[in-house]
């Protein structure tokens, strides 16, 4: 199997972290053939830095923030239109990979020719899993242990070191733009795994470099972050709606449950995150984005 690979990078004003990150993509046991830094309009810094950087990336400036699944969106296109590699690897700007981690994604890529996607082992700094990444096996009764060593079949995954194949993105086309944030890798990573199953590499360790080890949670984050939530409820009701039966309506129970715990809780703000939580849910139940195609390089 051919291994080329283009990994994408979307950033937004994390300029220390993004070198960082960009370093560990440069250092990979297994070269890469291109490196895509999709750049949100971050401020001039970022710029300059990115810049000068000069042949050693792709550089893609945005000329406005469009989220980071916008950012997703015009990465995995310029994948499509200006290369040939046969993969594209999705991550944030503070997925710091380990020397090896791609190697051991293509050693399973040999082993497991027909996937929709393949996911990292992601950690957080003091080695413990990351838990915005926990992922998300078959049967989510079932926890994977962190001491897992056999790849294992995830329902979804996120972009924080995600490898897809050419064949997938032709098959099932770009990220939304129009999540903005939050699920925009969730509805991807169920849109391909129903073209091939995905897995979880647990040998294909990342360090994922968020401020604390928290998941997200609209009853316990601070101010700033709330109004964010109506993406992430609108999100998951459009995403809910692709599901089976039982997937959907266990989805929909789990976010009311959401809704009933801030309801009858001592969060401060209650109302306030009340209604966001009212407003992206129903939001969702009209909300129909238009999946786009990109050219494929490949066929021309």
């Amino acid at each position: 199997m051919s291994q080329n690979v283009s990994a994408v990078i979307v950033t937004f004003n994390r300029l220390t972290l993004l070198k960082e990150v960009i370093e560990s993509l440069q250092t990979q046991d297994t070269k890469l053939s291109h490196i895509i830094v999709v750049d949100n309009n971050s401020k001039s810094d970022t710029q300059e830095y990115l810049t000068s950087l000069g042949n050693q990336i792709e550089y893609v400036r945005l000329p406005e923030n469009i989220g980071g699944a916008g950012g997703f969106n015009k990465g995995v296109r310029y994948f499509m239109e200006h290369t040939t590699d046969d993969f594209v690897w999705l991550m944030d700007d503070d997925t710091v990979v380990h020397p090896d981690t791609l190697t051991e994604l293509l050693k399973f890529a040999d082993k497991q020719d027909q996937f929709g996607f393949l996911s990292s082992d992601v950690r957080w700094t003091d080695g413990r899993r990351a838990l915005m990444n926990q992922p998300a096996p078959m049967n989510r009764l079932k926890v994977i242990p962190e001491d897992q060593v056999e790849p294992v079949q995830l329902q979804n995954a996120t972009f924080v070191s995600l490898l897809v194949k050419r064949e997938v993105v032709k098959k099932i086309g770009l990220p939304i733009t129009e999540f903005f944030i939050w699920g925009d890798d969730i509805e991807y990573t169920e849109r391909a795994g129903r073209v091939a199953p995905g897995y979880f590499v647990p040998s294909a360790k990342v360090t994922h470099k968020m401020a604390e080890n928290v998941g997200s949670s609209l009853l316990n984050d601070n101010e700033n972050r709330t109004p964010r939530y109506f993406y992430s409820y609108r999100n998951k009701r459009y995403y809910a709606k692709k599901r089976d039966f039982y997937r959907r309506n266990r989805a929909l129970l789990r976010m009311w449950a959401e809704y009933f715990q801030i309801k009858f809780s001592n969060t401060e703000r209650k109302q306030e995150k009340l209604d966001i939580f009212k407003k992206g849910f129903q939001a969702g139940k009209t909300f129909n984005p238009i999946i786009e195609f990109a050219d494929d390089l490949k066929e021309k």
